[in-house]
């Protein structure tokens, strides 16, 4: 599959991986250690939190769960429909903390202001040039609340993932697709532009039954700890700390995942 316009912010790249509800809520189940870092983090600004995508809710739902109000964005349809449908099998009291709307987190405003602002998930590594984040960081800036905090994650970038052949495939289990309900072969390839720092994913899909194998592309700009501190800093931001894989320690060489904590100047 080739994707004709890899790395502009809405291409395939950035949205067919969302585009399955199901697959998604299915192969991140078990991700909890963000989910229950930031709900944390929610319950001790007391709220109300901007989420940036917010999808189908497995972060929101935390923080609402913890008595939280939490307002979301996010530019999939698909995920944003199917936390609308959870949210009706759901207590009043808690659908009443949660409210969202669809759209570009780098051109949406609110009209509010937050005491925290969250941006879970790698969701930052779908602002693929330097202008996308800076129209980002200023809607940030822009819903953040005097002394907020703004604080997300972002995957540090490996080496063994940016040299890989990007016609060899890296298997793993089979899967009974939630959506096809197929027994169904995955494997993953890596394709990395080292221009453009983009990291693309090409998710190979080949089910047993009689379905016919598919590929959906995920793509992931590789940005490295002392250039996010760049950016930040020459946005408006300060008070810059970095910590390990939703800990609150310090990273070292093993890091998986880095959480950046800032405050507006």
């Amino acid at each position: 599959m080739k994707i004709k316009s890899l790395g502009r912010v809405g291409d395939a790249g950035a949205t067919e991986h969302y585009a399955d509800p199901l697959y998604y809520t299915k192969t991140y189940k078990d991700r909890t250690h963000d989910v229950d870092y930031y709900a944390k983090l929610a319950k001790r600004s007391k709220g109300p939190v901007l989420e940036y995508g917010i999808g189908n809710g497995r972060v929101a739902l935390a923080i609402a769960k913890a008595g939280v109000r939490v307002t979301g964005v996010d530019l999939s349809q698909p995920m944003l429909e199917s936390l609308a449908a959870q949210l009706k099998t759901l207590p009043k009291s808690l659908q009443a903390r949660i409210d969202f709307q669809q759209g570009d987190m780098r051109e949406v405003s609110l009209g509010r202001r937050f005491p925290l602002v969250i941006a879970p998930f790698n969701c930052v590594l779908h602002l693929y040039e330097r202008r996308d984040m800076e129209a980002f960081l200023a809607r940030v800036r822009e819903h953040l609340a005097p002394g907020g905090r703004f604080v997300f994650d972002f995957s540090v970038p490996h080496g063994e993932d940016l040299c890989r052949d990007p016609e060899k495939a890296f298997g793993a289990p089979r899967i009974r697709h939630p959506t096809t309900g197929e027994l169904t072969r995955y494997a993953e390839r890596f394709e990395y532009d080292r221009l453009r720092q983009l990291l693309l994913v090409k998710m190979d899909f080949s089910p047993e039954g009689k379905s016919k194998p598919w590929t959906v592309p995920l793509t992931h700009r590789q940005y490295f700890p002392r250039e996010m501190e760049a950016l930040l800093h020459y946005n408006g931001f300060g008070e810059i700390f970095f910590t390990a894989d939703f800990t609150d320690e310090a990273a070292d060489q093993q890091v998986d995942s880095l959480v950046v904590s800032c405050a507006a100047r």
